[in-house]
């Protein structure tokens, strides 16, 4: 899962402003050159997006709003819905026969992304700007992992970010005020949750903060005359300002948001429920598909992935999943000792993947990859681990993230798979390949078409496989759990969702398939429910990707090349899935010609 204000998506609040397409409303220049034309346009967008997020151009590696936080108040949020509308005549007064190659698709991808903002203000997202997993109070603690600290500027700029974070709570606040009045409201338990991590968060003072995690080592530019200034200022603004700051959004959450919360899980039980939910399938799967046939297919994969699994049971000596999951659960020496254990174990998969990759590519990416412990104030309520992208520059290597909060909990069956998910050959790979292409323009390179990411990534959990990895036959059996895992997803994120699921019902449901550990089965399902439709992009993906390498390879027959395919599913950075489709089709009839 990825991790950043470029993906998918870091809160909805952050959804508003990260992802928001919008541009003032200045018409480029008359020409009748449509190239031109439009890489202006371009240029507008992308300079509008990096200057009203300047986070997520932080995340990005462009540090020139390094001392700003974004405008999170409903009133800026419906100023970009207006903008959004401007710059989307803009692009469609492109005309499409003026452009070649790749401008026609930079045009067709940016007015349909566009006509999704668009369309799904209607359903005012920013009034629900905070659950378990996403929301201000999460997103700060982060901001040192990906901000520079490489002179006293960069100090200074990040001090002047603290003195703004109050100013932030006051907006998401007044925006949860709105989203009472509107009925608007998350799931009451995964409030409750909210509150916790607030305080956790706002009971570590001074140096023992996350906030302050700059201070414990300063670069050699930075002279003991400002060492000493810049850490009272740091931390007189974390203690006075910032912690006040957490502890009224506690306060509020606990006592006056949480209570009205809704009582029911599913998204149907908000108004608009039903649109809204088919709205979120079709932005997380780039498809048309409703939510009964993306139940149907969840029930069709359990199935065969069921077939495999017990294959793997019957050679351990067990005749049945269910005799062969109580084994696993009870089984020690298949949990983790240590949250050190678990690190070592990610970041040994990585280094055994790397040399393997040429293998399987002939582009390989130029940005490194890191594995780190998962910030500890959102590990509790996390997934075993996720990705946060580099810089575009590579001046930051991507992160691994590693959930170590009690580790004796989680199973270790699942590392292998998911240390290739969300590195390499997974998120890292095609996301920092997707940075470094030289001829898209900037809203490509980080696309974040959930299905392709995710379904890329799950789709890489098999490459490990194909080139000889998960040699440990429990490893291999993890595997198949991680494919079970987002096969139910089609199953109980539509039952949730659409068909008025209970928690428990996803609890069991989950029980029933797979050995997950409690822990793990928890976060999943308060995931779902917080975050609709995002779980069906995996296998949705994944299928399409391993439908189409089907296709080549029929199509081809002896001149299929593994390495070129995967190069040309990689070569425009993330896509929906129709247009990645269109696009492999068309090399696919190149290649039979040549």
């Amino acid at each position: 899962m990825i991790r950043s204000g470029a993906s998918l998506l870091l809160s909805l609040f952050l959804l508003v402003n990260s992802y928001a397409l919008m541009a003032q409303s200045t018409p480029a220049a008359k020409t009748n050159n449509g190239h031109a034309q439009l890489a202006a346009l371009l240029d507008q967008e992308w300079e509008w997006e990096m200057e009203s997020s300047p986070e997520y151009a932080t995340d990005l590696g462009d540090n020139r709003f390094n001392d700003r936080l974004s405008d999170y108040s409903a009133e800026f949020a419906l100023k970009q819905v207006d903008r959004a509308r401007d710059f989307l005549k803009q692009f469609e007064a492109v005309a499409e026969k003026s452009l070649a190659g790749q401008d026609v698709l930079n045009r067709q991808l940016m007015i349909r992304r566009l006509q999704m903002r668009v369309e799904g203000a209607r359903f005012k997202d920013w009034e629900m700007p905070v659950n378990q997993m996403n929301g201000p109070h999460l997103f700060f603690p982060e901001l040192p992992i990906v901000s520079p600290f490489h002179n006293t500027k960069d100090y200074e700029n990040y001090i002047s970010r603290l003195h703004q974070m109050p100013r932030v709570f006051d907006q998401v606040t007044a925006n949860m005020r709105l989203g009472m009045k509107d009925h608007l409201m998350p799931p009451k338990y995964l409030l409750e949750k909210v509150a916790g991590q607030a305080q956790a968060i706002f009971e570590k003072k001074g140096e023992d903060s996350p906030l302050a995690k700059p201070l414990k080592s300063f670069p050699a530019s930075v002279n003991a005359e400002d060492q000493a200034r810049l850490k009272k200022e740091m931390l007189d603004a974390i203690d006075n300002e910032v912690l006040p700051a957490y502890a009224r959004f506690a306060e509020f959450v606990k006592t006056e948001y949480a209570p009205q919360g809704r009582t029911e899980p599913g998204i149907w039980a908000l108004p608009d429920g039903k649109e809204r939910y088919e709205f979120d399938i079709r932005r997380s799967t780039t498809t048309n598909m409703t939510a009964e046939q993306i139940h149907e297919l969840g029930l069709k994969q359990v199935a065969e992935t069921e077939k495999q699994m017990l294959a793997v049971a019957e050679r351990f000596g067990y005749k049945d999943l269910k005799s062969f999951h109580e084994h696993i659960a009870a089984d020690r020496d298949l949990y983790a000792k240590s949250g050190q254990q678990l690190l070592d174990l990610y970041k040994g998969y990585v280094n055994g993947m790397e040399p393997e990759l040429p293998k399987l590519f002939g582009r390989l990416p130029k940005n490194k990859v890191e594995v780190i412990p998962m910030e500890a104030s959102r590990a509790k309520d996390a997934v075993p681990a996720d990705y946060s992208p580099g810089a575009m520059d590579g001046s930051r290597p991507g992160h691994i993230n590693v959930n170590e909060s009690d580790p004796t909990k989680r199973l270790l069956l699942n590392v292998e798979a998911i240390a290739y998910h969300e590195g390499i050959p997974g998120h890292h790979l095609q996301i920092s390949i997707g940075q470094e292409l030289p001829d898209i323009p900037n809203f490509r390179k980080n696309a974040g078409y959930t299905a392709f990411v995710e379904g890329w990534a799950l789709y890489s959990e098999r490459l490990g496989k194909e080139i000889g990895f998960y040699k440990d036959p429990y490893s291999d059996y993890g595997r198949l759990e991680n494919e079970m895992w987002r096969a139910i997803r089609l199953v109980i994120d539509t039952g949730v969702h659409s068909q008025h699921w209970s928690r428990q019902q996803m609890i069991d449901y989950f029980h029933q398939y797979t050995a997950m550990d409690d822990r793990n089965i928890d976060t999943e399902v308060d995931r779902y429910i917080a975050w609709p439709g995002q779980a069906l992009a995996y296998k949705i993906g994944q299928l399409k990707i391993l439908e189409l390498r089907a296709k080549a390879q029929k199509d081809l027959g002896p001149k299929f090349d593994l390495k070129a395919f995967h190069d040309e599913v990689l070569s425009n950075s993330a896509l929906p899935l129709d247009v990645l489709e269109s696009q492999v089709d068309q090399w696919i009839a190149s290649k039979a010609k040549s």
